[in-house]
């Protein structure tokens, strides 16, 4: 009997990285693994199933993705991050899974725990953040019912309007782990997981 997850998982990696300044996926963390490899693999241990979006002219090739992880080369990258998730989620769409839990290639600090506490919460007509010491961070669950407004998303804004619309299916879980807010911009950020800090104040969430 083929297995299938309560959630599945969808990890947006097409960004140019302008603010990095290189390709940050290839960049390095302290551990040896690179920064894309190391969210995969963390996001890998909680969820059975893995869509990866880069952009259309991406070669990936050399980098380790966990079994089961496909790959979505998608040229509506070049119109923003919106573009790629709703990308993503037309990918998904007949997953039979009840929620898509979206995730960003540069966060691999979020504990499997705290992607197991927030699957526990999924349901197809639910809306899951986690927030930790008041902030709204990464990743945000989807239940099905919304995946229609993911597909119609477009430019560079994510799905924040559809949180904001749909604020009676929202549900704010409280966390212990800072990882959720806890991405990469800057060369300096690669080492963050020696001294987990947190931003502050709150950013917007860009999923």
């Amino acid at each position: 009997m083929r297995y299938e997850p309560k959630v599945v998982g969808l990890m947006l990696a097409a960004g140019r990285a302008s603010r990095f300044g290189t390709d940050k996926r290839r960049a390095r963390l302290t551990d040896g693994r690179t920064l894309l490899e190391a969210s995969l693999a963390n996001a890998a241990t909680a969820f059975g199933e893995l869509l990866l979006v880069v952009h259309a002219g991406d070669a990936i090739d050399d980098l380790h993705l966990p079994l089961q992880v496909r790959v979505l080369h998608t040229a509506r990258a070049e119109r923003g991050l919106g573009a790629s998730l709703a990308a993503g989620a037309e990918a998904l769409s007949t997953s039979p899974a009840l929620a898509m839990a979206v995730l960003l290639g540069d966060m691999p600090w979020i504990g499997r725990q705290t992607c197991l506490q927030l699957i526990t919460e999924a349901g197809p007509e639910r809306i899951v953040q986690p927030h930790y010491d008041g902030c709204p961070g990464h990743p945000v669950l989807f239940g099905r019912a919304f995946w229609p407004a993911l597909r119609a998303l477009d430019g560079d804004e994510g799905a924040r309007a559809v949180i904001r619309q749909h604020a009676d299916h929202y549900q704010a879980v409280q966390v212990d782990d800072p990882g959720v807010l806890l991405d990469v911009d800057h060369p300096a950020d690669l080492d963050r997981h020696a001294a987990p800090t947190t931003p502050s104040t709150c950013r917007p969430t860009r999923s």
